[in-house]
């Protein structure tokens, strides 16, 4: 009996070891990506496409979307929510907003806020926007709050910055958040 809770101890250390190991081994992989990117494509019904892309930039992110099907001279929601799954043709299957700390929904002026939270895309006279904004709240794939594998939504209407999400109305569009070159 001693000799067989012996062998488990070791078994269990070795376990342990080889996870801590391979933990290591893979958070050096994710630690060398910079550069992530999301495709956007409409949901059901709706025409809204474009790109979003991030760039690692030591303790920063910068996001830079250009986005075109918009309602024209409008304001429109872009969070980061929760599973990487464009799914569903309403993109529900994407979850709710990325908030792994269980902060309130805010804007990304606030520093307490869903780490999700990017804001509003202000849409031109052609329905077509230009955005960007660095955050430090979040990283690609390293330790802090990681946006890879998760999806970017865009909404129909403005965040205006309530509770619990913002209250911007049905999803528009949704890209998973993908390895850049």
């Amino acid at each position: 009996m001693k000799s067989s809770g012996l062998i488990s101890l070791v078994a269990i250390t070795l376990v342990t070891v080889g996870c801590s190991s391979m933990h290591h081994g893979h958070a050096r992989f994710w630690s060398g990506v910079e550069k992530a990117v999301a495709v956007m494509h409409p949901t059901q019904g709706n025409r809204t496409s474009g790109v979003v892309s991030f760039e690692q930039t030591g303790e920063f992110v910068k996001i830079v979307a250009d986005i075109k099907g918009l309602k024209p001279n409008a304001k429109h929601a872009i969070h980061v929510h929760a599973l990487g799954d464009c799914s569903a043709p309403d993109a529900k299957s994407a979850g709710s907003h990325y908030n792994p700390s269980g902060h309130p929904h805010g804007s990304p002026r606030n520093p307490v806020r869903h780490a999700g939270d990017l804001g509003n895309l202000v849409a031109d006279n052609r329905g077509e926007a230009h955005y960007e904004l660095t955050v430090h709240n979040i990283s690609i794939a390293g330790l802090r709050n990681p946006v890879i594998g998760r999806a970017v939504i865009i909404h129909a209407g403005e965040d205006k910055f309530v509770q619990p999400t913002g209250a911007a109305g049905p999803r528009i569009a949704c890209g998973c958040i993908g390895v850049a070159k």
